[in-house]
């Protein structure tokens, strides 16, 4: 298993594990699948703030951040996504990928880092929990998928102390 920096010859298994996800789950709110050019633009635009992690060569989970709101303000917050291909949610990695994602995190000055999960991803919520994330805000219905009203749970961890 190896944790490294996405390059973007690695945009379309990304592309694949991100429109799995959309396709097939209530984890992202979204129906609209990404391009494998979206996600090279996310590649550069993010540089060390977006990990892949490979086993055998293949691309099989990724987490990134990117901005959380825009302004001056919020400029040490960011907002973190993580997805895993089927095959090897519940093995560790994200626990992995996530440890090596707040150390570029903190590398990068980010003080916190925010968690905007579906309430139908009761799985996602413990996983962030576990790793020392707190509840911070629970958004009622303000999600629609597949003719459902959804919940957003927001999770928050502070990185540094200052």
């Amino acid at each position: 298993m190896n944790i490294r920096q996405a390059r973007v010859e690695d945009a379309g298994s990304i592309t694949s594990i991100t429109n799995t996800i959309i396709r097939e789950t209530l984890a992202t709110f979204t129906t609209n699948e990404r391009s494998a050019e979206s996600i090279v633009a996310d590649i550069k635009a993010r540089g060390p703030g977006f990990l892949v992690a490979e086993h055998e060569g293949e691309v099989i989970g990724f987490a990134t951040y990117g901005p959380f709101r825009s302004g001056p303000g919020y400029a040490q917050c960011r907002e973190h996504s993580i997805q895993l291909a089927p095959e090897v949610r519940g093995s560790g990695l994200g626990r992995l990928l996530m440890t090596k994602l707040q150390e570029a995190a903190q590398a990068e000055r980010v003080h916190v880092l925010i968690a905007g999960i579906s309430s139908a991803n009761p799985a996602a919520v413990a996983f962030h929990a576990a790793l020392g994330f707190a509840e911070v805000g629970h958004l009622p219905e303000v999600g629609f998928k597949w003719g459902q009203r959804l919940d957003l749970v927001l999770m928050q961890k502070i990185l540094s102390p200052e």
